[in-house]
């Protein structure tokens, strides 16, 4: 198991769009991956559960995966967290 604190840097926060990247990106992965917010934990392969979150700009997220591709799931998933959603 891997975890990782991330922090949404675009300014929209996860609405819709990048909600659906991470969600995509999510589900082509074999492990189990969740975010955490304020002890909200969910399915980060689920776009209902990633809307949920509400996580606006600066929100700091705790990212896990678990499995056998756990590694290459925390490297692509924070990448992508990293680039903003492509909206920097």
């Amino acid at each position: 198991m891997i975890q990782e604190t991330l922090t949404v840097l675009n300014r929209a926060g996860l609405h819709t769009r990048p909600a659906a990247m991470l969600v995509k990106l999510a589900a082509k992965f074999k492990s189990d991956i969740y975010l955490n917010r304020d002890g909200y934990d969910i399915n980060a392969k689920s776009i209902i559960g990633v809307m949920t979150l509400a996580a606006e700009q600066g929100s700091e997220l705790i990212l896990t995966t678990e499995g056998t591709d756990e590694q290459d799931a925390m490297t692509e998933l924070k990448a992508l967290f990293e680039s903003g959603f492509g909206e920097l």
